[in-house]
């Protein structure tokens, strides 16, 4: 299992498979080559990409994340405002520079390759790193698969980077009926079994801070999208809708305040102001991707702002909860849209945050393990279909209605006994499944669905 902070990872957008993923690979590859000792005999560089990340790799920033990631910038530390200056340094000078005394030729134009015909068997988002010396000569080459969430597997490996390592756990349930077994045979909630397991990888102090500083990554994200103006980029020129949509719910018609369902109009509001920044490439908390940032934030700021859940006791327990199914539907399935759809994606943020809900508002295991079924079972055969290649449409205003339908998910699941016909297992194993039948064209390429039906301009 991995730890529940490998979910909540703070990055930049728009996307943790084709953004936060390859810059991650490109800063291990050169890395790797100077442990290999042939950094210094590098004199270029050449970077290959596949399947998804070929197809939908410019609009969603993967080109930028690769020359970043050579200069061995991190997601979770780049300056976020100085990364066209570091760009355009790169692009005026064909060089990249991994550390202060080495600097290698990277003309993007011909370095940097778009293979848009090309899959690789393991997995659709494929990179591969080739480092030649000054006659042509290989001297190292790695294959890298970003595999969703900003999670990285290369050719000789099968655990992800940046994980907590392999751990005995007093906890350790890989499936929805072993965590349901063991809440029933320990007496213990989702969250507080997520804890135990939490703390063979550090002390519970340090666990509850670093899980409170994600909550307020997502609170800081949320707050920009709603007062930030600017146009999304890309070949969509697209409109921001969360600055008009918090002043109509703060300065608006009195008359509407008492409209029973505005406070959805402020799940929504959430959801499409983080996703809103992540589509502007700003800095985001994968959870458990970028394309579905904005669902858990939205649904924990419902739970703090209209049922009392502001203590720091309640988020520690929602995002714990959430990490718990996160993991299960990465160990048992995928959460990459190009794998699996955006079922993978927006529909594992729904589940999460619907299971999350339902425990923090006094679910007990049966019912949390009922509400993240339920947010799975209504997102089945979810495409991700991208206009433009963009993490715009439909994504933004996909994570509003995943936000709403988690919320849904979750009341459904208190009103019941726990006890229903479709497990959380089951829907899991649907999902996979249902991704493996998915046209590839559907599954993160823009060469279906929305993406060739919509008009661009």
């Amino acid at each position: 299992m991995t730890s529940v902070l490998d979910l909540f990872t703070i990055g930049i957008g728009p996307s943790s498979s084709h953004t936060v993923g390859p810059m991650r690979a490109a800063r291990r590859f050169v890395e790797a080559l100077r442990d290999a000792e042939a950094i210094e005999r590098t004199d270029r560089l050449v970077v290959s990409l596949y399947g998804s990340l070929a197809s939908t790799g410019h609009g969603h920033g993967t080109d930028r994340a690769i020359l970043l990631g050579l200069e061995r910038q991190t997601p979770e530390s780049v300056p976020v405002d100085q990364i066209p200056a570091i760009l355009n340094r790169i692009r005026g000078t064909k060089r990249v520079t991994p550390y202060p005394e080495c600097s290698i030729a990277f003309d993007e134009s011909s370095d940097l390759q778009f293979l848009h015909a090309e899959t690789l068997s393991r997995h659709s988002n494929a990179m591969r790193f080739d480092a030649l010396d000054a006659a042509g000569r290989c001297l190292l080459s790695k294959t890298y698969y970003s595999v969703g969430g900003g999670f990285i597997v290369d050719d000789q490996e099968e655990a992800v980077e940046d994980t907590a390592g392999i751990r005995q756990l007093p906890y350790a349930f890989r499936s929805g009926d072993e965590m349901l077994a063991m809440g029933r045979q320990s007496g213990l909630s989702v969250s507080r079994m997520t804890l135990e397991n939490e703390n063979t990888y550090r002390q519970a102090e340090e666990t509850r801070a670093r899980l409170l500083a994600v909550w307020k990554a997502m609170r800081e994200c949320a707050e920009r999208g709603c007062h930030d103006e600017t146009v999304l980029p890309g070949s969509l020129m697209l409109r921001r809708r969360a600055p008009r949509l918090y002043r109509e719910l703060t300065q608006g018609d009195p008359a509407r305040r008492d409209d029973p369902l505005r406070i959805l109009d402020w799940v929504s509001l959430w959801a499409i102001a983080v996703n809103e920044e992540n589509a502007a490439g700003h800095r985001v908390v994968t959870a458990p991707t970028n394309g579905a940032a904005g669902i858990i934030p939205a649904v924990l700021h419902y739970f703090v702002t209209y049922l009392g859940g502001g203590d720091d006791d309640g988020i520690v327990r929602f995002l714990l909860t959430a990490g718990a199914i996160g993991m299960l539907y990465k160990q048992n399935a995928s959460i990459s849209g190009a794998e699996v759809g955006c079922q993978g994606e927006v529909g594992v943020a729904c589940s999460m945050a619907a299971g999350a809900l339902a425990e923090v508002l006094g679910g007990n295991v049966a019912q949390v393990e009922e509400a993240a079924e339920i947010g799975m079972e209504h997102n089945l055969g979810l495409t991700c279909d991208p206009v433009g290649g963009l993490v715009q449409v439909p994504c933004i205003e996909r994570n509003a209605m995943g936000a709403v339908k988690a919320i849904q998910a979750a009341r459904l699941a208190l009103a019941s006994d726990g006890v229903h016909r479709v497990s959380l297992d089951k829907v899991i194993a649907t999902m996979k499944q249902t991704g493996a039948d998915m046209s590839s064209k559907y599954k993160e390429t823009s060469h279906g669905g929305l993406a060739v039906n919509v008009p661009q301009c």
